[in-house]
């Protein structure tokens, strides 16, 4: 799976995510750091990657434009977990959330 890892998320949590054979990209990476949501989102979609962030904002981003891409998980209160256990955290549940990952947002 590809995913985008937004600037809320430590660019850690990438490392034990590319270990599982997924290909990711911290926003910093990307050079996309404080770059707005529509373009992150944009940039998302463009490059076929979910989303992985703290911000309600890509929620809303996806109601309003109604969007078929990108996907989006959206992890609140982290702010106690260390970057390891939220990718952790991540892999426990990717197999069950991977199909509709990858149908994208529904209707």
């Amino acid at each position: 799976m590809r995913f985008l890892l937004d600037e809320n998320l430590s660019p850690v949590v990438a490392g034990p995510l590319e270990a599982a054979g997924h290909n990711v990209v911290h926003v910093r990476d990307v050079e996309q750091a404080g770059a707005p949501d529509e373009k992150l989102f944009t940039f998302a979609a463009d490059e076929n990657r979910v989303i992985v962030s703290g911000d309600t904002d890509f929620g809303e981003l996806l109601d309003r434009t109604n969007a078929s891409s990108p996907s989006v998980i959206l992890l609140r209160r982290q702010g106690s977990r260390r970057a390891t256990q939220v990718a952790s955290l991540l892999l426990a549940n990717l197999e069950a959330i991977a199909t509709d990952l990858d149908a994208g947002p529904g209707p």
